[in-house]
This record gives structure tokens, sequence and C-alpha cells, in this order.
């Protein structure tokens, strides 16, 4: 038995089949009452980044592919209130015992893409000494998911900070990160916390396309 670590309420939760097959018990870190509020990603909306749309190809997507970009984004959740509240205590008020929270499923979905490098959006030093810790780096460390620092970020101001019309006109704000003797990776998975117009993972891959990196994909807890 364990507590919720969203409402601190008691999990009473059966051994599920594949943890008496590998004889190891399940350790929940959410209640389902907490889980039930997230809202999963549906099949429904556009198919290039998975914002909620009725469209096929939402605004933003189709916008980048006038500017010459392809969109190739997932998510695990939709950013609702639920969403919203959980990166309020993740990630602005530090609590970094939930970088657990979603690690699993990120695990398992992470795994479709054999053959993929993961690159987390890194914090700019002066956010990093700030917050104390990155975000993205720790959701993939919970969830034991190898991956590489290859991008440096320099110190511009924060994406939430900025509306959707500053975000889409902001400048390149990554520098390469030097690799003694390593090659870049030819196929990249970006993974970031928040997907919202998509002009930070772009920025991304600009830089990362200059450094001869020929596939690269994106994906992120919430869009």
């Amino acid at each position: 038995m364990s507590n919720c670590l969203l409402c601190d309420e008691k999990i009473f939760n059966q051994e599920s089949l594949r943890s008496l097959i590998l004889m190891k018990k399940d350790n929940p870190t959410m209640c389902d009452n907490c889980k039930n509020k997230f809202d999963p990603i549906s099949e429904a909306g556009c198919k290039t980044c998975c914002k909620k749309s009725t469209e096929t190809f939402c605004e933003d997507c189709q916008e980048w592919k006038r500017k010459g970009k392809k969109v190739n984004h997932r998510a695990l959740y939709y950013y609702n209130e639920e969403m919203k509240e959980y990166f309020q205590r993740y990630k602005f008020q530090g609590d970094q015992l939930l970088a657990c929270l979603f690690a699993e499923e990120m695990k398992a979905e992470l795994k479709k893409y054999e053959g993929y490098t993961i690159v987390p959006i890194p914090l700019s030093d002066k956010r990093n000494e700030k917050r104390g810790f990155n975000q993205v780096t720790a959701i993939l460390e919970s969830a034991g998911i190898p991956y590489q620092d290859l991008l440096i970020k320099k110190d511009t101001k924060a994406q939430s900070q900025k509306n959707k019309k500053e975000r889409l006109k902001a400048e390149q704000a990554f520098e390469r990160k030097e690799l003694e003797n390593k090659s870049w990776p030819e196929k990249i998975m970006i993974m970031d916390d928040i997907y919202t117009t998509g002009a930070t993972i772009e920025r991304a891959k600009e830089m990362l396309h200059v450094n001869g990196v020929k596939e690269i994909r994106s994906f992120s807890l919430a869009r």
C-alpha cells in the first residue's frame, strides 16, 4: 500500500497480471481518482502534433508547413487543468518527487522508437540555478531512460512568459554542445515537458539539422 503523490490518499490496488507474471509488485504513485482527471491523447485531432482539433492538421502545423518545417510530434496527455496543476507543483514549486508520476507510461511509449537517441530540451544556466533541476531530464532519469545532452540553452525569456506571437517569432535559443570523440546520432527524439506552439522544438531541430542529424521526431508529456 502506498499514498498518492497528488492527493496523499491511500492507494488500494490489486496486483496486476503483469506484476504476477514478472513476480514484481507494482508500486503505484497515483490513485485512480487523480489519474482519471488527466486527459490522455486520443486518435482524433491533429495527426502531426496531437493538438485537439477538428482539422486533420491544426493551424499551428499548417503554419509550420508554410515555413518549410515538418512537424512529427507525439504526446501522452492534453494540457488540461489537472496537468496545469501538476506542472505548477512539479516544475515551478520544485516538488521533484512528482518526476516519477508518468515515468512508466513514458518509458513504454518511447520503447516504440527503437534506434532513436533521446535528446532533452535543456535549461539555461540561469534558469537551472533558479529551479534547481531540469524537469525533463528528471522524468527521464526516474523512468531509467538513457539520453544525451547535445544542446545548450541560451538565457532567454521563459516560454511560459511569452504569448503565442512571441513564441513563434523567437530567435534561435540553442547552441551545439561540443562532443569529444563522438559523432552526432542520425536519429533523434527531442524530449520536452509541454508542447504549445512547437517553437522550442523547431529551434532545437534547426540546430540538430545543421549538425547533420537526418531524422528528428519530438515527444512531450503534455500537449
